[in-house]
């Protein structure tokens, strides 16, 4: 097991990004045990509306999005009161990026009364020191959902996948909040090749400012 070295010794919250099925759970277990670090994850499979959010998107968007955002408030309140045997905190999420899904699923309605919650929620919350945003094709986001064949992604399609993967593209290449790594993870295999997940520390300890994208050079 690794400690943090070089930049990732100046910064204690490191949030992982990107679309359903790319993959960032798990790239977030390894990541948290190779650098010793608090692992902090998103609690999908407790949203009792997920499944018939699915299912009927319009009916089950509001309940489903309010849901999300209340358990995520939870959690990155917790994160300012993070272990104090652990230097880092690493997340799967970030809290703003609950405005896509708002924006995609609910009605005009619904939005404003969302925004007047949220914004109130938001002020309270620290802003995480770094993201890496994993970024693939739909394709390949949709080929992992229907191999990994969770009960409550089964009514996913793929349009409704494509547009939350251009949402997530438009949202984290205008991310100014903290700086961002944009890893190009479509052919990476992080779970089977150590090698790629090396290769994005190297570049991830070399810090900075803004926004840098990143190929690993193996693929």
């Amino acid at each position: 097991m690794k400690h943090a070295s070089g930049f990732l010794k100046n910064i204690h919250h490191l949030a992982v990004e990107g679309n359903i099925g790319v993959g960032k759970t798990s790239f977030c277990q390894i990541l948290s045990s190779r650098l010793n670090a608090q692992l902090v994850l998103e609690e999908h499979e407790t949203n009792p509306f997920l499944k018939d959010f699915y299912g009927d998107r319009e009916r089950y968007a509001f309940q489903t999005q309010m849901f999300y955002l209340l358990a995520r408030y939870r959690q990155q309140s917790e994160i300012a009161q993070k272990d104090l045997f652990h230097q880092l905190v690493v997340s799967d999420y970030i809290f703003s990026k609950d405005r896509i899904f708002a924006n995609l699923t609910l009605s005009d309605q619904e939005l404003t009364l969302y925004e007047k919650v949220a914004d109130v929620l938001e002020k309270s919350l620290l802003k995480p020191d770094f993201v890496i945003y994993l970024q693939a094709t739909t394709e390949r986001l949709f080929k992992n959902i229907r191999e990994r064949n969770r009960d409550y992604e089964t009514g996913l399609d793929i349009d409704y996948l494509n547009l939350l993967n251009e949402s997530y593209n438009h949202f984290f290449f205008n991310y100014t909040e903290a700086p961002i790594l944009i890893v190009d993870a479509t052919e990476i295999d992080f779970i089977h090749n150590p090698n790629d997940l090396d290769e994005i520390l190297r570049e991830l300890d070399r810090g900075g400012k803004g926004t840098r994208f990143f190929k690993p050079l193996s693929h």
